[in-house]
Order: structure tokens, then C-alpha cells, then sequence
């Protein structure tokens, strides 16, 4: 799986709580995060760059665990290779049927904001729902730096959620998987009674959907397989330093094998 940095993660969590038996492989492509501030062409090109990767390492499927990199360039992913490829897309159909007051807000980065694929998606599940989109930049460098706690991300949630706050909503979609990292920080900024929804258990529920479905899960966990849990759980960089290997520990349970991405 991949993402454009260490956001991705949220989702890995989940896929290695409900899969122990699998080998995992993530690829935080931070040499050129965040996507979000990319155009459409180099997002392609970098999603194409890091899945062929993946494929060389003998992975059986990829999931795109970014939201800009799924609505920008997960169907051209479908169209060059065939092994199942799963995106992220944010809760918004859940939100909707759910949110009482009808009126739902969602953070994205700038990319997703303005790409025509995640407008139609908006406009199609939203039924009767007011969906308010709320570009955030700057919050994924944030986290990607390990500065999530600091006084200057605590400026820009507050800048990003009081508007949506201000709408009356009372369902937030996490919109980027880097956002739920920080999930307790957002709802300190938030009144009692907003839900945060968020796609890694949907997504996990995909990937195992079609991985049993073409017959490749896995039949024996990691201790068996002679791995340790580092050998299990890899994750590669673009842009590997000592700090990006300290913040990502910070948001996994256990020991990660870590190496560096050629760019």
C-alpha cells in the first residue's frame, strides 16, 4: 500500500489488525509529498512510479491509501495492471444517510477539493445532505513532521473546523487518510455530538472482499512463516530520514523494517 507520506498508516493499522497473516509493504512516497499541492499529471506519474514498484516486490494486490491519489489517478492504475487495486474514498454516503441535521462536512486536501472525480462522487451520495468541502493545506506537512501538537497545527485545525462548526454540521468526514493519525486532535476542536467517520475499516473490508474472492489470502501467520514482525511489516521512503522513522513508530504498535525508496 502507499500513500504520498505517512498518512496511509491509518489504513495499514487497520488491514494489519484484521489480517496478522499477511506480509505488509508501505510505501510513504514523502520525497514528493504532499500530492495535494501536485498537478494531476505528476500525481499520475508518481502513483505509477511507486505501484510498479510494489508489483516487482511480488505484492498480490495494492491499496491506494490516499484520498488525492485515488481520485486522481486510481483508474489509470486499473487500466495498466490487473491485480486488485483498492482505493480510499471518503465516507461520504454513510454521512449523509446518517447526519440528522443534513448537513455534513468533510476535509480534503486542495487536490481532492477541486478534482471533478471526487465532485461527482459528493454529488451522487450526498441525497439530501448539505456537503460542505473543506480544503485544508498545510495540515498533512504537519503531521508528517510529527508537529500535530503543535501550536501552529492546532491554529490551522481550528482555522479549517470553525467554518464547518459554523454550518450547523454534526457528521465530519475525514477526508484524507493523514487526518485520522490526529483524530484526538480534531475533536478537541469540535462541539460534543459531531461524529468523525473515516474509510479504513471499509477498505480493509474490500481488500479481504478480493483478496478471497481470487484466492489470495494468506493461510499461515508470520511465525510460521519463520518471520519477525519487522520483516513482516516493511516500510520504504522516498525520502527516509531518522525523524520520518521516529514520527511513523509513533502511530504503529510494533517494530518496522525500514529502507529507502529510489527515486
Amino acid at each position: 500500500m502507499f500513500d504520498s507520506g505517512i498518512g496511509g498508516l491509518s489504513i495499514a493499522r487497520c488491514v494489519a489488525q484484521n489480517l496478522p497473516n499477511e506480509q505488509l509493504i508501505y510505501v510513504a512516497d514523502s520525497g514528493f509529498a504532499p500530492y495535494g499541492d501536485k498537478s494531476h499529471k505528476d500525481i499520475i506519474a508518481r502513483a505509477d512510479f511507486v505501484a510498479n514498484f510494489l508489483i516487482k516486490q511480488g505484492v498480490k494486490a495494492i491499496v491506494v491509501a490516499c484520498n488525492t491519489a485515488t481520485v486522481v489517478a486510481i483508474e489509470e492504475l486499473r487500466a495498466k495492471y490487473t491485480l486488485p487495486i483498492i482505493g480510499v474514498e471518503p465516507a461520504i454516503k454513510p454521512a449523509a444517510k446518517q447526519s440528522k441535521a443534513k448537513s455534513v462536512g468533510i476535509m480534503v486536501t486542495q487536490a481532492t477539493a477541486k478534482n471533478d472525480r471526487f465532485l461527482r462522487l459528493v454529488e451522487s451520495y450526498k441525497q439530501d445532505a448539505q456537503v460542505h468541502i473543506q480544503p485544508c493545506p498545510g495540515l498533512v506537512q504537519q503531521i508528517e513532521q510529527g508537529d500535530h501538537e503543535s501550536d501552529t497545527c492546532q491554529a490551522l485545525l481550528d482555522s479549517f473546523i470553525a467554518p464547518l462548526v459554523d454550518k450547523q454540521i454534526d457528521t465530519l468526514v475525514l477526508g484524507c487518510t493523514h487526518y485520522p493519525l490526529i483524530e484526538q486532535q480534531i475533536k478537541a476542536h469540535l462541539p460534543a455530538g459531531i461524529e468523525l467517520l473515516e474509510t479504513a475499516q471499509p477498505v480493509t473490508n474490500e481488500l479481504i472482499r478480493r483478496l478471497t474472492l481470487n484466492n489470495l489470502l494468506a493461510q499461515s501467520d508470520l511465525e510460521i512463516q519463520g518471520l519477525t514482525a519487522a520483516q513482516g511489516y516493511q516500510v520504504y521512503s522516498s525520502a527516509l530520514t531518522q525523524a520520518q522513522q521516529q514520527v511513523i513508530q509513533t502511530f504503529w504498535p510494533s517494530k518496522l523494517s525500514f529502507h529507502q525508496l529510489s527515486r
